[in-house]
């Protein structure tokens, strides 16, 4: 017994070298864990190892059992993990990857593997997914399909062809890591991240060409490491970065090189962030205590950006601070305190969301010494703050009430709401206070009669909150003052004066006068209508009409062709037919009138929807060209069959009800519409010129001339006065949503209608914006629609500073067959107009260019570049395009200086003798029509009468159109 005591040590030495040799074995030289591979698998891993060379750089012997090859792990008869990493392969992998089904690990990471990714799809045993470092080329859409147990993806440092990341990665719920940097994607940070991944902990994309905003539902997720840092594109990330504040799981946040804006945010949530990458960004405002304050903190950089306020200080247990002083917009070049009205004045910034033009324009310690918009006395007191047509957006701060000294207080033209703080009526020097055209609601403050206070532009001033006010308090708010009262009376009124009520009955007259004017201009149309005698007059736009009939017409379908010719007379034909349909329960109504053509009709007129007959084709279904009896032409855009889900057809009616108030003779007219069944199908005038992207984009291919910058110039005036009609001149506010060149169609004259209206939204009474499903075509996209889904009027805006770029290039809004530096037409053409020599080659070719041309299209794309203004603040309205447009357009001139005797015209006749001779001849001509059913269907589509003869398609001209 004794005698084996001294051996028990080198036993448990021996046991413990076997024990470390096996696990070395097994944990650095896997092997299987099952000696036969199955005949798919087998087969697939021949297919693979082919594929990449592996036979023989690895020596993988094609003729032995992939089970025994080294890398290769298999179990009960299955490969589970295939672990190449850094074996300096080359080839490509082959698509019989996607057949080893029970793989739980592929690592291929570091190597020369190149050619595409093959798909995935389908291996719902997956779990790590390894491939950085490679030299792949692209990767297919469906790629993480079905891919359920994904919990690890490294993609970095990958060639792929510009690819966005599919909604498919939602399949893989149990992700933890993915990192993609350097794999060029493109498009927007997808939101699924913040939404489907509730164990998602590091999420890397940085070095790629994203663009937008961080998405807001960033907010509930746990991400602790967040890069999206030195995005490569010509619109790297953007917007604020408000959504950070909720992400209290951050540990390390990387989102330097790009340009976001805004303050930073309230960071004291984020208890457990150490390293915060910011610098070369836009950031504004005073960096906040919380971020100073922060106690886990250890690294920070916030250089080159525009910050404001004083030095930040950093406690000692930061280890590293980039924080240069001379690169932002602190007050002092040192930490110290900013002097108070310094202070003061970055406080009222506050609630504008410090602009940048602030943080760019006020440099030092003192307001006085040149600071834009800012006015002072020889004493140093602030007395005038001017911040006039600066774009502003936000509320007014109560904190302007602390400049005791303000006399005037400049905020007009802008885009503030909130109501006015009722602490500025305290302020005991104010003269004048002008918050005239923003966005301003509430109860106006008693101000002091000696104080002037512009109110105008303000649609809800007065109101309790922001809403659309009534056309009967639109029209009686037309001063620009309040009353020293406080009452929300908008009559230009200092001390007491009536004003307003002269404003009132001034303003009464002058419309009664312009009302008589409008009147007799009309009835001077007819007579000179009456004296050329048209035999046949139309309008295009009353042409398919099918009334719902009661009694033995119930089953009847009578068409109504509105201004057609009967023995040589205006009037209106019918045509009876018999429906097909099965019975009146499958037609479905919709409450716009005269409007419901059936199905049997449109056949006919298209004969059968035949392939002759297609005009085009789109994502919503195909465009038919149909003609009736009397050769007139209309356009059948007929649906796909369930393209439209399952909400379609309440949609479809009450885009029918929306469109048939739409009426502008820039935009095309929609004429009626089917609802049979699954049939669901709209009709439109027939446009014969086709859209402007044949004549623009595509002319050669067509056989087309080019246009030239003439009819160009014509065009863009046409589409911004429909839009504008869209947007400001209807009896609601709309947002088209979907302007490009394929939209636009083009009459017998060139002129321009803006169509398909099937992505049209109403813009809501009272809304800055509306949170709708992402609709439209990319390339056209507003920024901040394609971020956050939320839209305003200012998204068209967009889209037709697009097309004006396209109308001077003769380029596409996207094209993939250039370099990529110049893909994308905005980022391009922005690079182009800072040099002039090269603006000039940017110019489309075709165009003659001389210098009154060139002035013109100097003109435009300063308004194009206006228009696509990566803030939505920033761009303009759409009248101030119109108005920019039509100042170049060709001025009118009449063909024949003597041409008003035609109207029977006496220029010495007073204006209500001329209304009684107008109503004298009005009476006998309506009795000349013996009917009344051609002026009853104009009145039920509110149209005008034509002012050309029948077959030209934009004729038409609207009672409330432009």
């Amino acid at each position: 017994m004794g005698s084996r005591r001294p051996l028990r040590p080198a036993l448990r030495g021996a046991s413990s070298v076997l024990l470390a040799a096996i696990f070395f074995l097994f944990v650095f030289l896997p092997i299987s864990a099952s000696a036969q591979a199955s005949a798919g698998d087998a087969a697939a891993m021949r297919a693979v190892a082919k594929a990449l060379g592996a036979d023989k750089s690895l020596g993988w012997s094609l003729t032995v059992d992939p089970c025994t090859w080294s890398f290769v792990i298999c179990s009960d008869g299955r490969v589970t993990a295939i672990q190449v990493g850094n074996r300096s392969l080359s080839g490509s992998l082959a698509p019989e990857m996607r057949n080893l089904t029970a793989l739980a690990r592929l690592e291929l990471q570091q190597n020369e593997i190149g050619g595409p990714l093959p798909s995935l799809a389908g291996l719902s045993t997956l779990q790590v997914l390894l491939l950085h470092d490679n030299l792949f080329t692209s990767i297919p859409g469906d790629f993480f399909t079905g891919l359920s147990a994904l919990q690890e993806v490294s993609l970095d440092k990958n060639p792929f062809a510009p690819w966005e990341i599919p909604e498919t990665l939602k399949d893989a719920s149990t992700l933890v890591n993915f990192s993609a940097n350097s794999a060029n994607i493109t498009g927007t940070v997808p939101d699924i991240f913040g939404d489907f991944f509730p164990g998602l902990s590091h999420l890397s994309l940085a070095f790629n060409m994203l663009h937008g905003a961080i998405p807001s539902t960033f907010s509930n997720s746990s991400i602790q490491s967040l890069w999206l840092n030195n995005q490569r594109g010509d619109t790297p990330l953007s917007g604020t970065i408000e959504v950070i504040r909720s992400m209290i799981s951050l540990t390390q946040l990387w989102l330097h090189s790009n340009a976001f804006s805004g303050p930073l945010p309230d960071l004291s949530g984020l208890t457990a962030l150490q390293d915060l990458q910011l610098r070369d960004n836009r950031f504004t405002g005073p960096v906040p205590r919380s971020l100073t304050a922060l106690p886990s903190l250890r690294r920070v950089t916030l250089t080159n950006n525009l910050l404001q306020g004083p030095v930040p200080v950093f406690p000692a247990t930061v280890t590293q601070v980039d924080v240069v002083p001379a690169t932002e917009s602190f007050c002092l070049d040192r930490p110290g305190d900013c002097d108070p009205r310094v202070s003061m004045l970055l406080s009222v910034a506050k609630s504008f969301g410090y602009p940048a033009k602030f943080a760019e324009d006020w440099k030092g310690n003192d307001p006085c010494t040149g600071w834009p918009g800012i006015g002072c006395d020889n004493t140093g007191n602030i007395t005038t703050i001017n911040f006039q047509r600066m774009g502003l957006s936000g509320t007014i701060s109560p904190d302007f009430a602390s400049f005791r000294s303000l006399q005037k207080l400049l905020l007009s033209n802008n885009n503030i709401s909130g109501t006015i703080p009722s602490a500025l009526a305290g302020l005991p020097n104010l003269r004048e206070l002008d918050v005239s055209n923003n966005s301003i609601y509430g109860l106006v403050p008693a101000f002091s009669s000696s104080v002037l206070v512009r109110t105008s532009g303000n649609p809800d001033i007065g109101k309790n909150s922001s809403s659309a006010s009534s056309p009967a308090s639109n029209a009686t708010s037309g001063g620009d003052t309040q009353s020293p009262t406080g009452s929300s009376d908008n009559g230009s009124i200092k001390n007491g004066s009536s004003s307003g009520s002269v404003g009132v009955i001034v303003g009464s007259v002058i419309g009664t006068i312009f009302g008589l004017s409008l009147i007799a201009a009309l009835g001077f149309c007819w007579y000179k209508r009456k004296q050329q005698g048209f035999g046949r007059v139309q309008s295009p736009n009353t042409i398919v009409v099918h009334p719902r009939h009661s009694g033995s017409d119930r089953d009847l379908v009578k068409i109504t062709v509105a201004g057609s010719t009967v023995n040589g007379e205006i009037g209106t034909t019918t045509e009876t037919l018999s429906p097909t349909r099965s019975g009146p329960s499958d037609i479905h109504m919709v409450e716009t009138g005269n409007m419901l053509i059936s199905i049997q009709v449109l056949r006919n007129v298209t004969n059968n929807f035949s392939e002759e007959n297609i005009l085009g084709q789109g994502g919503f279904g195909t465009v038919y060209k149909g003609e009736l009896h009397d050769g007139t032409k209309i356009a059948v855009k007929r649906m796909e069959s369930g393209v439209m889900g399952s909400k379609g057809l309440t949609e479809f009616k009450s885009e029918i009800a929306v469109l048939t108030k739409v009426r502008h003779r820039n935009l095309v007219s929609l004429l009626g519409y089917c609802l049979d069944g699954n049939e669901r199908l709209l009709v439109y005038e027939y446009m014969p010129q086709g859209t402007l992207s044949r004549h623009l984009l595509n002319w050669k291919d067509e056989g087309l001339k080019p246009l030239d910058w003439k009819k160009r110039l014509a065009i863009a005036l046409d589409v911004a006065r429909g839009v504008e009609y869209l947007h400001s001149l209807a009896h609601q506010s709309f947002i088209h949503r979907d302007l490009k060149p394929s939209n636009i169609l083009l009459g017998d004259d060139m002129k321009a209608k803006v169509s398909d209206f099937g992505l049209v939204r109403l813009a809501p009474d009272g809304k800055c914006s509306v949170e709708t499903r992402l609709a439209g075509t990319f390339g056209y996209l507003a920024p901040e629609y394609a971020v956050t889904g939320r839209v305003t009027t200012k998204a068209d805006v967009f889209s037709f500073g697009v097309i004006l770029m396209e109308l001077i290039t003769g380029r596409k809004a996207l094209d993939e067959s250039l370099p990529e530096e110049s893909v994308h037409l905005v980022t391009w053409f922005r690079r182009m107009q800072l040099n002039k020599d090269a603006f000039r080659k940017a110019i489309d070719p075709t165009i003659d260019l001389d210098e009154e041309t060139l002035a013109s299209i100097s003109t435009v794309s300063e308004l194009a570049g206006h228009c696509c203004a990566r803030e939505p603040h920033q761009r303009p309205d759409m009248g101030h395009a119109v108005n920019v447009l039509s100042s170049l357009a060709e001025l009118w001139k009449p063909t024949d200086p003597e041409s008003e005797e035609s109207y029977g015209i006496d220029l010495d006749m007073t204006l209500p003798q001329a209304l009684k001779k107008w109503q004298a001849f009005e009476d006998s001509s309506l009795s000349d029509l013996g009917t009344s059913s051609f002026l009853a269907s104009m009145d039920n589509t509110q149209t005008s009468i034509p002012t050309r003869p029948a077959g030209f398609a934009d004729s038409f001209t609207s009672a409330d159109g432009r």
